[in-house]
């Protein structure tokens, strides 16, 4: 006589397999998920690094020596909490550089967020070439 079917012991074990195959599937996609979200995140605070450092190469009345600050509203950032710290320093400047002459300057730039309680930041900096102002020799920047 031949059986048909599945006895109780097949299912329960065909039971076992599907759970723990579908176990692995969700941890994998919340993984994914979580790993999509922090890219996102970076992929925004560069965004917005690219535009800010933009502005700062061309931006001709900021303080130079100082570190200045600023944040970004909500409807730029996703709803997260993201801001930017910069300074401009003098790079190279030439032996007897004098007012009027040319020389390069370095700006870094610092762009952070809150991801939950954590802070999370990056840094770039650009060259820009600058000519010597006499607030330039004020502030120190002849070398």
């Amino acid at each position: 006589m031949r059986r048909r079917g599945f006895t109780l012991l097949e299912v329960l074990v065909a039971t076992l397999i599907m759970a723990l195959a579908v176990t692995g599937l969700l941890s994998a996609l919340s993984t994914s998920l979580r790993s999509a979200g922090r890219l996102t995140d970076y992929d925004r605070a560069a965004l917005l690094a690219r535009q800010k450092m933009d502005e700062l190469m061309i931006a001709t009345k900021v303080p130079k020596l100082t570190p200045f600050e600023g944040t970004w509203g909500p409807e730029v950032t996703g709803g997260l909490q993201t801001g930017w710290r910069a300074r401009i320093t003098p790079f190279e400047a030439p032996p007897g550089t004098n007012i009027g002459q040319p020389f390069l300057e370095r700006i870094e730039l610092e762009i952070w967020w809150m991801n939950a309680d954590k802070r999370r930041s990056f840094q770039i900096e650009g060259f820009r070439r600058s000519i010597m102002t006499p607030e330039d020799v004020a502030a120190g920047a002849r070398k």
